[in-house]
């Protein structure tokens, strides 16, 4: 089995509903995204898969949609606050922890067909959380 893996970098905030501590604030994170790729076998370049087309594919989105947003859940107060305001935001079914991320970002690449194993998410530089079927 042959393993690739791709970084992706960006910066969002977010806040945790029903939660008790501080990540119940609205604070912000430097993101990290290591999203790690398979095949049994390579392409006829000798690839798993182009590292280029997981940027334009991953990476795009992920600078699109997350990227300088408040990452929220999306019964939160402060999407209306942040509506008014015209600021930028990003909805999600469940709490944006860690964990929820990590699998959104596994969804979406596997959803653009490309073979991704899985997807771990650094919410910081020492915790991180990994999704994978």
């Amino acid at each position: 089995m042959y393993k690739v893996s791709k970084e992706i970098h960006f910066c969002y905030g977010h806040r945790l509903l029903n939660y008790d501590g501080k990540c119940a604030h609205p604070h912000g994170h430097n993101g990290k995204i290591v999203i790690e790729l398979e095949a049994a076998k390579l392409d006829g370049r000798g690839m798993v898969v182009d590292f280029g087309d997981v940027k334009d594919i991953v990476q795009k989105w992920v600078d699109e949609q997350l990227d300088h947003k408040m990452i929220l859940k999306k019964e939160d107060s402060l999407v209306g606050v942040l509506k008014g305001m015209k600021e930028p935001y990003f909805l999600m079914d469940e709490n944006p922890t860690a964990e929820n991320l990590a699998k959104l970002i596994y969804q979406f690449a596997k959803s653009k067909k490309l073979p991704v194993k899985s997807v771990t998410f650094w919410e910081t530089v020492s915790s991180s959380a990994t999704y994978s079927e």
